[in-house]
């Protein structure tokens, strides 16, 4: 499955939430340096769609807030 995010690094409280048009907000308490938002945002999806952390990838994005993953179950 193919998902669309959009991520909030150096958020006070991390969270997985659905705006009003269907689409993810991830907020991690990760700075956007050397990849650990990143990382982080992976493994905040994995525990929203109860996956392992191996099972998600992602696709596009890495240095932008706008971000694709694919997410395997």
């Amino acid at each position: 499955m193919i998902i669309s995010i959009i991520a909030h690094p150096n958020s006070k409280k991390p969270r997985v939430e659905k705006d009003l048009f269907g689409g993810l907000h991830v907020y991690v308490n990760q700075p956007p340096l050397d990849g650990r938002a990143n990382k982080a945002v992976g493994e905040a999806l994995a525990e929203y769609f109860k996956v392992g952390k191996s099972k998600i990838k992602l696709i596009r994005g890495l240095k932008s807030k706008q971000k694709v993953f694919d997410v395997q179950k």
